[in-house]
């Protein structure tokens, strides 16, 4: 795409921090950027996360008879996973798909998308969108300037490399990777040590040693190969007490912008494609289970008793520092407990 010398200048000028140094696509009137961590693969195979991506931007373009167009940009291709969150708060990027929970440390509500067994079910998950917590949390990201298009669950588990990680007892002595500050805490009391990074660093990090297991989604199990190292794994396809919202954004300032016959088709292909993602999310608990044990790694399943136990950890460390946080996070909490 062509850029004149004041375009240049008007781009710069709008970036104080390098996350706007071009104008957004949409800005251009030229389409959405879509950006997100996962692996690359087609409207039909892959995973499921790319998959919706671009099942998105193809049926949006459709629906607005080719005015609205979107570039799906995968692998952090396009920018750091980490920057994705306050580039949609400053407009600087249009749309993204990212683990929520990532944005912790930037707003402290948006943890409640990675809290250790508050979400004990797709179907609960799914209840979010509708009820007070989703509203509550739909309000705080909207005041952000980020709206929620497709709200996503998934389940995980966790994949270890040379003992199994079930019981809160298999936990101590372990470096773990538990996905948020929430369930970190959880793991914390269990007796573990905590390791930080996004899920697309885990494989380098269990290559070298640097990370004993790691807690993640079924589909990140799948597309980041991990079978190659782990010997065990803990699958989220019966019980499990990570569940992840992993929504797909847009910028609040682009969306805007946006005529609004453009706004009410990005809104309702968001909607409809919820379904597609929670049936792929389920399909990735089974098929990671399946994949690990055809690679020699031994599975494990999660019963009650020992998901009760883990929420009685969480219920005293996580969840109680997550409502103490703030008037906000406690009034997100007590609505979440309220589909328990």
């Amino acid at each position: 795409m062509y850029f004149d010398r004041r375009q240049f200048l008007r781009g710069l000028a709008a970036s104080s921090s390098g996350l706007a140094a071009w104008p957004t696509l949409a800005q251009q009137n030229a389409g959405l950027k879509i950006s997100h961590q996962f692996p690359s693969g087609s409207l039909t195979d892959g995973d499921f996360r790319d998959r919706l991506c671009r099942k998105f931007a193809a049926e949006v373009e459709k629906r607005s008879g080719g005015a609205l167009k979107s570039s799906v940009y995968p692998g952090s291709s396009l920018m750091k996973t980490n920057a994705q969150f306050s580039a949609l708060r400053k407009g600087a990027l249009d749309m993204s798909l990212v683990p929520l929970s990532y944005a912790g440390g930037e707003v402290a509500e948006t943890n409640i998308g990675l809290m250790p067994a508050l979400v004990p079910s797709y179907e609960q998950g799914a209840a979010w969108k509708t009820a007070e917590v989703g509203k509550l949390l739909s309000k705080v990201l909207d005041d952000k300037g980020v709206i929620i298009v497709s709200w996503i669950w998934q389940a995980g588990g966790v994949a270890s490399r040379n003992k199994p990680l079930v019981t809160p007892d298999d936990a101590r002595g372990l470096k773990v990777r538990g996905g948020s500050r929430e369930m970190d805490m959880m793991l914390k009391q269990a007796g573990a040590s905590v390791i930080s990074l996004p899920s697309n660093e885990i494989y380098a990090a269990m290559q070298t040693g640097a990370m004993d297991a790691a807690m993640t989604s079924s589909t990140s199990f799948i597309s980041f190969k991990l079978e190659e190292i782990a010997k065990h794994l803990t699958s989220g396809r019966n019980k499990t007490y990570w569940f992840m919202l992993e929504p797909l954004m847009i910028s609040k300032e682009v969306f805007n912008k946006l005529p609004k016959a453009q706004q009410d088709i990005v809104m309702a292909v968001g909607s409809e494609l919820e379904v597609f993602a929670r049936d792929a999310a389920k399909a990735d608990d089974k098929l990671a289970a399946e994949i690990y044990a055809k690679a020699g790694a031994k599975v494990y399943d999660l019963d009650e008793p020992t998901l009760k136990k883990w929420q009685v950890i969480a219920h005293d460390t996580a969840w109680k520092d997550f409502a103490d946080k703030s008037e906000s996070c406690a009034g997100l909490m007590k609505a979440a407990q309220k589909l328990l």
